[in-house]
Formats: C-alpha cells, sequence, structure tokens
C-alpha cells in the first residue's frame, strides 16, 4: 500500500506549504515565486497536495493564461525525495488543468533545482540557453484608485541618477533612507529599524522636494505629495483633511509622503487665545506617530525656516532623521552646468569660470541662469537676422552675463543661519 497519498488542497493545509516553502530556502535554494504568490494560486488556481497520514509532504501549484500553463511550486520534504511523490504531484496537477485545452506546460526553477527527474518524468523538456527575467511592479491594481484620489504618483525610475552634483547629500540620503528601506530583511537583520520620517531643511531653491521625488524614484514607491493649502478648503476643516489623507494614505502599500514647507502647520505653538492653526499642528503631532506605525511608509517634510518648527515636531521619536541640504560645491556646480548647458556647444564653454561665478546659487539659480542663456541665443539668432550659417547656441559669455544677472536665492545671512541651524539641528 502507497504510504502518501495525492489528494487537492485545502485551506487547512496552508501550513503544510509554508514548511514545504520554508525546506527548499533551508536547502539554499531560492523559490521563484514568492510565499505570497504560491498561497494565492493555491487558492485561486490550481493545487494538488501529497499527505502522509495527515502531515502534508509535498504540493504542486500551477496557474493556466490563455492556451499556457505554469507550474508555480513543487516541492517535497527531504525525507520523502526519491520516492516518485514529484512525477505523481505533476501528473495530478496537469489532470486538473486539462480542461483548459492548454498547448504548453511550463515550468520555472531554481537554478540549483536538483529534482529534474520529476520533470522529465513527465516529459518536460530542459530548455537550454533561456534567462528568467522578472520586475516587481510597484502599484498594485487595486491601490490605483485610491492613488489617483490622492493625487499620487509613481515618478521616473532615472530621477535619482538624474539629480546632477550634491554628491554628499545623496549618498547620506542613501544610506540613511533608501539602504534600510530597500534592504527592509538584511536591515532586520542587522537590527536597523527602517526610518519613518525625516525633515529636509535648508535655504530655497537647493532641492528639497528634487531629493523628496528622487527617493521615491529610488525605491520605486508612489509618491504623494500633502498640500496644506488645499485641504483648508475642506468642508471637515484642516486638521480634519489632513487627518483624513493620512488614513486614506495607509491603504497604499508603500508611499513617500511629502509635505513641502511644513511650517506652516507646525509652527512655535504660542499665544493667548491660541492661534486656529494650533489645532492642526497639535492634530500633526498625533497624525506622525500612528504613521509610524506602518511598514512601507517614508514621510518627508521640508522646510525653509527649521527655527520657526514647533520643538515637539522636532523631537526625538517623531523624526528619525533632520537633514540640511545647502548650496552646492564647486564639484556639484560643474555638474549642474553639465547638465543644463547643450551638448552641442559645452565643448566650447569655459565651465570652471561659470563654476567659479556662480559660487552661492542655489541649484534652482543655476538652472535659471543657464536656460535664460540659450533662450537669449535663441532670440540673438532670430531676431538678429543672424544667417543661418552663422547661428550657435550660447557661448562662455552668454553664460557669464545671464549669472551677473541673476540675483541669488541665498543671501549671505541665511548661509550664515543656515550653517548655525546644522550645528542645532541636524540630526543624521
Amino acid at each position: 500500500m502507497t504510504p502518501w497519498k495525492i489528494r487537492d488542497f485545502h485551506s487547512q493545509d496552508v501550513e503544510g506549504i509554508l514548511a514545504l516553502w520554508l525546506s527548499l530556502r533551508a536547502a539554499g535554494l531560492d523559490p521563484v515565486y514568492d510565499l505570497s504568490e504560491v498561497l494565492a494560486s493555491c487558492e485561486k488556481d490550481h493545487a494538488v497536495v501529497a499527505v502522509h497520514g495527515e502531515q502534508v509532504v509535498g504540493a504542486a501549484v500551477a496557474r493556466a493564461a490563455h492556451d499556457q500553463g505554469w507550474i508555480v511550486f513543487l516541492s517535497t520534504l527531504p525525507d520523502f525525495r526519491g520516492r516518485g511523490i514529484g512525477t505523481s504531484l505533476l501528473a495530478a496537477v496537469e489532470n486538473r488543468m486539462a480542461h483548459y485545452g492548454l498547448n504548453k506546460l511550463s515550468a520555472l526553477m531554481p537554478e540549483t533545482e536538483t529534482r529534474v527527474e520529476a520533470f522529465t518524468n513527465r516529459g518536460f523538456a530542459v530548455k537550454k540557453n533561456l534567462r528568467y527575467f522578472e520586475r516587481r511592479i510597484p502599484v498594485q491594481r487595486a491601490e490605483l484608485g485610491a492613488l489617483e484620489e490622492l493625487g499620487g504618483r509613481l515618478l521616473p525610475r532615472d530621477l535619482w541618477d538624474r539629480v546632477a552634483g550634491m554628491a554628499a547629500e545623496k549618498e547620506l540620503l542613501e544610506r540613511r533612507l533608501v539602504l534600510p528601506l530597500a534592504e527592509a530583511e538584511l536591515a532586520e537583520e542587522f537590527g536597523v529599524v527602517p526610518p519613518r520620517a525625516v525633515v529636509l531643511f535648508g535655504p530655497p531653491g537647493t532641492g528639497k522636494t528634487t531629493f523628496a521625488k528622487a527617493i521615491a524614484s529610488r525605491l520605486e514607491w508612489p509618491f504623494v505629495e500633502v498640500f496644506p493649502s488645499r485641504l483648508a478648503a475642506d468642508p471637515a476643516g484642516l486638521a480634519g483633511a489632513l487627518r483624513q489623507t493620512f488614513l486614506d494614505i495607509a491603504e497604499l502599500e508603500h508611499a513617500v509622503v511629502f509635505i513641502d514647507e511644513v511650517e506652516e502647520i507646525a509652527s512655535k505653538r504660542s499665544g493667548e487665545p491660541p492661534s486656529p492653526l494650533q489645532g492642526v499642528t497639535n492634530e500633526l503631532l498625533k497624525i506622525i506617530p500612528a504613521f509610524r506605525d506602518q511598514p512601507g511608509r517614508l514621510l518627508v517634510c521640508a522646510t525653509n525656516f527649521i527655527r520657526s518648527l514647533d520643538k515637539a515636531f522636532l523631537r526625538h521619536g517623531r523624526f528619525d532623521y533632520v537633514i540640511p541640504i545647502g548650496l552646492p560645491d564647486s564639484e556639484a556646480r560643474t555638474a549642474m552646468w553639465g547638465r543644463f548647458i547643450p551638448a552641442a556647444v559645452i565643448d566650447g564653454v569655459d565651465v570652471p569660470e561659470l563654476v567659479g561665478a556662480s559660487e552661492g546659487f542655489s541649484p534652482a539659480d543655476i538652472e535659471f541662469a543657464a536656460r535664460s542663456a540659450s533662450q537669449r541665443a535663441l532670440e540673438k539668432a532670430i531676431y538678429d537676422d543672424v544667417p543661418v550659417a552663422d547661428r550657435r547656441g550660447p557661448v562662455t559669455a552668454d553664460y557669464l552675463d545671464t549669472i551677473a544677472d541673476t540675483r541669488a536665492t541665498v543671501s549671505d545671512a541665511v548661509r550664515q543661519a543656515f550653517l548655525e541651524d546644522i550645528d542645532l539641528l541636524a540630526r543624521t
């Protein structure tokens, strides 16, 4: 009498599937499909199990799409291998799918898979010179409606790489924020708690918003910007609308939530009677701890005036890091000019001279000066009746002229105050 038998998957077999999946991991094999995918197919697609008494000792899981079938999972416990269970499981699950009229049944297995015999016994052919490619879709279909209602979006995947210069800031954000969130399992092994909230502070135009978007791009998480000025028009009031917005965000699996100019709703509380905005500040202070309890989310608040923030807002336990984003150094300005100067003319432009002339400029100032030089060169070529053969893009002098005409966003006083803020308030 056969000591094991094949039957259909039952809901109480979930623990047995988990044990089989973990046995593969313990043997150094990395299953192609995640456990969640395997369990979902067990419930919705086709699954059979081999049982010895009441114990699940093997399982085969498959799904069908059009005329193609896929073996999602095949495993037997180590002590039961070599008894033909795998072959029988494959035969059974194929029989369950016969009514689909499949033209092909395929399987993807780890490269180190040793149970090839089960497949060859069922007539599977090993295809050589094939590679398996996989890409995770960041937002599931069920989340798209909620994301749209929040005004969120997925940003281009290369946005992080397109941030010119600012190498020190990028490295800090990569190490402190991106790494623990992108490698959450590894971080947990090392005892690292992934960040949940961060404040970016610095003078206007230094790229705080750009960095927030770049972090979302780097993580491939939806980017949701919260606009307090828009929420203020809600019939529930700003505090109520803010609370509801964060409840809606909780429906997303992952999100980078961004609040710019957060000092508008988290300024120092003072005065008798209390300011109407104090209720909003109180609400935000209550929202942040609840937000921190949800994995897969990051709150990024940006401010130009960190001194104006309420002290309770910045304390430990609410924000993991308070990171300064300052003016670009010469290396960063070189990278920025290299990005904004057209490739057709850059070889003829004295970039080091522009870098020196634009000291104290913010990234926004440099972009404005570069765009202005291009615009002026275009106007000159068209309206000065320059012959087509003599038309040219901007040259060094054009850029120096626009630099001279561009008023720096950040004054010396603001720069000095920013350096003092770093000493007093930064946590990196």
